[in-house]
């Protein structure tokens, strides 16, 4: 069942610089929502699908999906919570002190996350005696974060929002928003929210995966429908100048399989060597031309064929083989490559929300952890692969009990 047109909205113009110069080179779709998971007794009912197309603009360089999904579908019941992974517990202290000591920011200042999750980020900075305020508008995500005393409003940020928290609380010292800017429908009107909310001389720090990362990597299955955009610098700072805002800084961290994390300040300001630096590798990766998408298209297509023969020979061979994390990206990987309970007996999560559901689209039952080390597959297809290093010393039993574990990308290969 494909989704209903009023569900999602067409795109025509760029969203950065309005131009109408929009090029698709990649079509995933259509498939479901990547964090719809399902329960049992949803999966006999029409499940609905939405195309998947991505599209680059030759006028500014922004790499951005064709079709927009109603936010209130994408994140109002949501599957994803920070707190069940370590690796990310210890990103985000990292990057609270990263910020504390970075700018000087004084205890007592107002720290506002945008979209908080379970609150793992600001649960950091209250370590450091700093107010804090998260933004979420995922009711379930919300309240479990609220559980955990971190104070959180239900709602999507944007510029009405914005005023309303500034004459309540007054101006923000810091505003983060970590892998969250990428699935804002309305950049313009969300980071003018984000200058009436922040300080003169205030911080907004935001985290996205980079866009070189993926075309070096090969992960088309960073694309699904909350991501709407897949960002290099060179377009953020197109955008953040127009609106009267500087880049600060900008760091290459490894988080995600390859990011970029922004620090925005109110008024314009001078070019960093990181920033010269990370534009010269864009310019060299030749981010500026159509071509080097549609060689990614080619690539992309040529790793599905590959992954699905390693995989059907196995199973030819009578193997088990399990998926080893119900992650988002995974979801995009299984239902563009049509991997389903023919090839994959379950998937294994630590996530409580997943547990017990099956996978949009596909339809393949998650199970706890534990079911895992209860019933090792003679393969793992590692659908967490930007946890691959943690997880292969984590299980390092599994592997020595002969386990061994399918890396998809960027070809697939056997651990």
């Amino acid at each position: 069942m494909k989704g209903n047109n009023d569900q999602y909205t067409t795109i025509t113009a760029c969203s950065i610089c309005r131009s109408r110069t929009l090029h698709k080179f990649l079509s995933l779709g259509p498939i479901p929502l990547a964090n719809s998971f399902l329960r049992e007794d949803q999966l006999s009912a029409p499940e609905p699908h939405y195309p998947l197309d991505v599209c680059f603009c030759s006028t500014c360089g922004l790499v951005q999906l064709a079709h927009v999904v109603d936010p209130e579908i994408l994140f109002k019941d949501y599957a994803y919570l920070t707190s069940t992974s370590k690796p990310m517990e210890a990103h985000f202290a990292k990057l609270a002190e990263d910020i504390i000591w970075r700018f000087n920011v004084p205890p007592g200042s107002l720290v506002v996350d945008i979209g908080s999750n379970d609150g793992t980020l600001l649960h950091s900075f209250q370590k450091y005696d700093m107010k804090t305020l998260g933004i979420e508008p995922a009711a379930n995500v919300a309240k479990l974060a609220v559980s955990r005393g971190i104070e959180t409003r239900n709602d999507f940020f944007d510029e009405r929002l914005a005023r309303r928290l500034c004459a309540e609380r007054g101006q923000a010292k810091v505003i983060s928003a970590t892998n969250v800017f990428a699935h804002v429908a309305d950049l313009e009107g969300f980071t003018r929210g984000v200058t009436h909310l922040l300080a003169e001389d205030g911080i907004f720090a935001i985290e996205v995966p980079y866009l070189v990362d993926m075309l070096k990597r090969l992960e088309f299955d960073t694309i699904y429908h909350e991501h709407l955009r897949y960002f290099a610098v060179q377009p953020l700072v197109t955008l953040f100048s127009r609106l009267g805002m500087g880049i600060v800084e900008v760091q290459h961290i490894g988080v995600h399989g390859g990011s970029i994390r922004v620090y925005v300040q109110k008024s314009p300001c001078s070019l960093s060597s990181r920033k010269a630096e990370l534009l010269k590798l864009e310019a060299e990766a030749k981010l500026g031309s159509l071509k080097t998408y549609q060689k990614f298209a080619e690539e992309v297509g040529g790793m599905k064929e590959s992954l699905l023969s390693l995989l059907k020979s196995l199973k030819a061979q009578g193997a088990i083989i399990a998926g080893y994390g119900a992650t988002a990206k995974g979801n995009t990987l299984l239902n563009y490559c049509n991997i389903g309970t023919d090839i994959l007996d379950y998937i294994s999560d630590t996530t409580p929300f997943k547990q017990g559901r099956y996978t949009p689209g596909m339809h393949i039952p998650v199970f706890p952890e534990s079911h895992f080390h209860e019933s090792p597959p003679d393969y793992a297809l590692l659908l967490a692969w930007n946890y691959a290093g943690k997880i292969l010393q984590k299980e390092v039993v599994y592997r020595q009990a002969g386990g061994r574990f399918i890396l998809p990308l960027p070809k697939p290969q056997l651990v």
